[in-house]
């Protein structure tokens, strides 16, 4: 029983690292599209993603059915206490979602405008709440015998969680101009890459911090090692992005700063293990990954389904990008 809830909790960490990773340079682009001045750039930006926004949303939606049938109890408090700014995170995927599909849809320079500015909000709003969302669980949320949260919205817009927020900002902003040079070609590809160096810069002023803050209150129990493993290795591949970006590699680049969000997503796993959220109140209620999973039956099941499923979104993912691999040409209007 113990190892099928510790596979689960494995599975959906690797869920939401996929999804950080692949929705990251979608949520990037979007950060950016605005700083294009040509509506033929912005254009360019939106047609370099299209192929993939919707299909790397589906791991989002996968690690939340995950949660919802592994560990029923963490979903049921998380869903609760986060309910507002889950529904901001929908609102910002919608806008999103409907920027991206009617902006090219009618030739009208407002209707055009309308839908940049839905881009850029869908974009940028789920990203911070993410980041707020990390912060608050890596400090724990108050909650009562049962596991409800027993704060309130704004309890939640703490300055550590409001900073992790802009953390992740900057993140996906590296990441999506990293994504935007390799995509896009000539004086567009170059623009992107200098914005990746600004991106890279603001990341690395507010994770440290962060990082700092993180390592002195949040990380606790008997897997100290492997946070500050995982923060090492952040770090140092991160440092590795900037200098592949100054050199021109635009691919080995990108990368490198897909494996930077990966070992930063395992040091707060691995900071957060073997509590899913942590309760300041009394950690006697805090929900842990053998506290509050589903049965072993269940486990089990699911894992079966696991096994087969995961290849096929594997495969997909590799073969669409696969397809679209080529640069996106930057039309002059």
């Amino acid at each position: 029983m113990e190892a099928l809830q510790i596979i689960w909790f494995l599975i959906i960490g690797i869920l939401i690292i996929g999804y950080a990773i692949l929705d990251g340079f979608d949520l990037g682009v979007g950060f950016w599209h605005l700083f294009a001045k040509k509506k033929g750039e912005r254009t360019a930006f939106i047609h370099s993603i299209e192929p993939f926004w919707d299909g790397n949303e589906v791991w989002l939606v996968t690690a939340g059915g995950a949660l919802f049938a592994a560990f029923p109890p963490v979903y049921a408090t998380v869903f609760s206490g986060f309910y507002l700014a889950m529904m901001l995170v929908l609102l910002g995927l919608i806008f999103r979602a409907v920027g991206i599909e009617f902006r090219n849809k009618i030739e009208s320079k407002t209707w055009v405008k309308v839908w940049d500015i839905s881009f850029f909000v869908g974009s940028v709003l789920p990203t911070v709440v993410y980041g707020v969302a990390i912060g608050n669980l890596l400090q724990g949320l108050e909650l009562d015998p049962i596991g409800d949260y027993t704060g309130s919205f704004f309890a939640l817009l703490n300055p550590f969680a409001l900073f992790c927020g802009v953390v992740g900002l900057a993140m996906f902003a590296h990441h999506g101009a990293l994504y935007l040079s390799m995509k896009l070609e000539g004086e567009m590809a170059e623009t992107a890459s200098k914005w990746a160096q600004k991106a890279w810069y603001a990341f690395l002023f507010t994770l440290m911090p962060t990082l700092a803050y993180g390592v002195k209150f949040c990380i606790s129990g008997d897997y100290r090692i492997l946070p500050m493993i995982f923060i090492v290795l952040t770090l140092v591949v991160n440092s590795a992005a900037f200098m592949l970006n100054k050199k021109k590699k635009a691919k080995e680049a990108f990368l490198a700063s897909s494996v930077t969000i990966a070992f930063l997503m395992l040091a707060v796993a691995t900071a957060l293990f073997p509590n899913m959220v942590p309760c300041t109140n009394n950690p006697e209620w805090s929900l842990t990954v053998f506290n509050s999973s589903s049965s072993q039956l269940t486990l089990l099941s699911m894992l079966i389904i696991a096994v087969i499923g995961m290849p096929i979104v594997l495969g997909y993912t590799y073969f669409i990008h696969r397809v679209f691999k080529d640069k996106v040409k930057v039309h002059k209007d």
